[in-house]
């Protein structure tokens, strides 16, 4: 079982996640992403969510092909790399893909990223865990349009792209029991984000329950993944004096070992799966849950790696 982390590294200086200043320079960006994956395997890090910038320029097929063409060598490298240390990477393009929208023209313009993004992750020769992890989108014009559209909207992408897809739980509008609709229509893999269920649950599905039939929609031979993250419980006090509560569904820095532990025991019904910390603090957060485990939680920190 991976831990992972995403996108900015903070326990080092000088690695940049990709390339802003060239977006059509491919081969820049994934000299950033080379640097990356050195840095993790020195870190026993095996898992890493990449930069969506990272994917070429999603003008058109043609420029995308171009600009995989132009930097072959580089992206070979990455995936090299990636392959023969056993880095899991994937991607995660948030607002940028919203497929329950009305809107055809954004409709289109998220359809041109997920097929560049998979045609990176492609071109890098890696397989099938390396996922674009998805949310529905927004409500809209109501919760079975926009769910109706996400999923016909999915059915219409070539073969190569859905097969990288998965979908998350999100954390106000699509809960575990309603991604699993769309999961039961299109066969996408599900994603379950315990922070996400945790503040947005209400059908009241037990969180274990959750795991167990995400888990299972994953194919034979490509280990599923979760995310999780430790709700921030700080007070803040803003510029203008007054207080700030907490949400919950903010992310904390990092992660309470004590209640990872507990889930993680709670949780080896399920089988094996890996986990996507999405902790404010990046790599440090993740090295940090290490240290911790290895003092608190030794028989948990024996399944990771």
């Amino acid at each position: 079982m991976r831990l992972g982390f995403s996108i900015r590294i903070l326990g080092a200086s000088g690695l940049s996640s990709y390339d802003p200043r060239q977006r059509g320079d491919l081969s820049a960006s994934m000299m950033c992403l080379r640097d990356i994956l050195h840095y993790l395997r020195r870190k026993r890090c095996s898992m890493y969510r990449m930069h969506p910038g990272l994917a070429p320029n999603v003008s058109d097929a043609a420029a995308t092909a171009r600009q995989l063409a132009e930097a072959s060598h580089e992206v070979a490298l990455c995936g090299e790399l990636a392959r023969s240390w056993d880095i899991r990477l994937s991607f995660h393009p948030y607002g940028d893909v919203i497929l329950s929208s009305p809107s055809e023209e954004l409709a289109e313009r998220s359809r041109r990223t997920l097929e560049a993004q998979a045609a990176l992750l492609d071109a890098m020769g890696l397989g099938p865990e390396a996922v674009i992890v998805l949310h529905v989108g927004g409500v809209y014009d109501g919760l079975e349009p926009s769910l109706e559209r996400f999923v016909r909207r999915v059915e219409t992408l070539p073969r190569r792209v859905r097969a990288r897809l998965a979908l998350e739980n999100d954390d106000h509008r699509y809960s575990l029991a309603q991604v699993k609709r769309a999961h039961q229509r299109c066969g996408i893999p599900l994603v379950l984000d315990v922070l996400h269920h945790h503040v947005h649950n209400p059908e009241g599905v037990p969180l274990q329950e959750a795991l167990a039939y995400a888990v299972q929609t994953w194919p034979v031979g490509v280990l599923p993944k979760i995310h999780y993250a430790t709700p921030r419980t700080e007070l803040k006090t803003l510029g203008d004096g007054r207080l700030k509560l907490p949400t919950w569904t903010e992310h904390a820095d990092f992660v309470d070992p004590f209640v990872f532990a507990r889930f993680m025991r709670e949780s080896r019904h399920a089988g094996a799966f890996d986990i996507m910390l999405e902790a404010k603090a990046r790599d440090v957060a993740l090295f940090k849950l290490r240290d911790d485990l290895e003092r608190y939680a030794p028989d948990v920190a024996e399944w990771l790696r």
